[in-house]
């Protein structure tokens, strides 16, 4: 791991801790710094014993603060419209998970401290948000003139509900700790000092869990939103089948049937 990186990886066994090294600038991220991301989302989801990843932020102040539009203004006057749309438009989203990349392995927000904009949609692209009691979660861009582009129209609401979505989107106000909580938008509230210990602990568990569930199971998840009850309910009961000849759920049975833990793998 290069401290110096505005990305860093450490990994724990079959948990990868992702961190946005940009505290001096609440870890926006710079197109260098998202180019790096999408880079190690790929690798994270393409390594075979990798299993859960947790990402986080620099320091005590912010999960992440969305773009660092300063470096974004400058990238896209030097850069040709055509290969500006190919690398950003029609790419990965912010960050790289929140549209055109689908990971079908847990990922857990540790947000710890402001997650604003593209920020925030990285974190609604996760499956799982913890944050300290001093995170603050806004969409602004109303505030300037647009709307947020990068999933947050469309996970917030199926997150937190369409009356909480609209008032977050359309007044831009940020919402806190207890309010995020309140609505369903984040799983826990840890003191700051515990947040990214108990993230890891969590993911850890997740880790033990079988692998080929997790990945069917978020696949109909997402699949399923929108979907008409029965259409939905024949593709959960699909994914069912599928498990049932895995060795994975071999192992699951005989685990169960012995009082042990079941040793996954991914088979």
């Amino acid at each position: 791991m290069n401290d110096q990186s505005d990305i860093l990886v450490e990994r724990h066994g079959q948990v990868w801790l992702i961190t946005i090294n940009r505290p001096e600038k609440m870890n926006s991220l710079d197109f260098t710094a998202n180019d790096d991301l999408v880079a190690v989302w790929r690798e994270f989801d393409a390594d075979e014993d990798a299993r859960v990843a947790v990402v986080t932020g620099a320091g005590n102040k912010a999960f992440c603060a969305g773009a660092d539009l300063k470096t974004y203004t400058m990238a896209f006057a030097r850069t040709p419209a055509p290969e500006f749309r190919r690398r950003y438009t029609n790419g990965p989203g912010f960050g790289g998970i929140t549209r055109g990349m689908e990971i079908l392995k847990p990922i857990i927000a540790a947000v710890n401290g402001y997650a604003m904009s593209g920020g925030f949609e990285l974190a609604l692209a996760c499956d799982i948000r913890f944050c300290s009691p001093n995170a603050e979660f806004a969409l602004q861009d109303s505030k300037w003139g647009f709307h947020a582009c990068d999933g947050g129209l469309i996970r917030l609401p199926q997150i937190v509900g369409l009356g909480h979505a609209m008032h977050m989107i359309l007044s831009g106000e940020r919402v806190g700790a207890a309010e995020a909580y309140r609505i369903g938008l984040v799983n826990r509230i840890l003191p700051q000092s515990d947040l990214l210990p108990h993230a890891m602990d969590y993911a850890a568990m997740l880790a033990r869990r079988a692998p080929l569930a997790h990945r069917l199971a978020k696949e109909v998840m997402r699949q399923t939103v929108g979907m008409p009850l029965e259409e939905a309910l024949r593709l959960e009961s699909r994914s069912f089948h599928d498990l049932g000849q895995t060795e994975d759920l071999a192992e699951g049975t005989a685990a169960f049937r012995e009082r042990r833990d079941g040793e996954f793998k991914g088979r």
